[in-house]
């Protein structure tokens, strides 16, 4: 299992957060405290529905980006096929 990660939350206004972590669980707590992305302050409680994890920073952050392009559909048929 690679050390980095990209994850997907739901925000408390049912909207997608996609972000990258080396530690998710570590993430999503600074998130819900108010301390993460200010996108997530103000929709707190974030839940994380989502993680792929990799190798490198690199393909990481390749990846966080190509998700952040796909359409809410999208997402929801990515969560789907593929459990945490």
């Amino acid at each position: 299992m690679g050390k980095h990660h990209i994850y997907i939350a739901e925000c408390s206004d049912g909207t997608y957060y996609t972000g990258y972590a080396v530690n998710v669980k570590a993430r999503i707590k600074v998130h819900n405290s108010g301390k993460g992305a200010k996108y997530t302050r103000a929709r707190r409680p974030v839940t994380l529905k989502y993680t792929e994890s990799f190798d490198t920073k690199s393909e990481a952050l390749k990846r966080e980006y190509a998700i952040k392009q796909l359409t809410r559909v999208q997402k929801e048929e990515l969560m789907s096929e593929v459990k945490r």
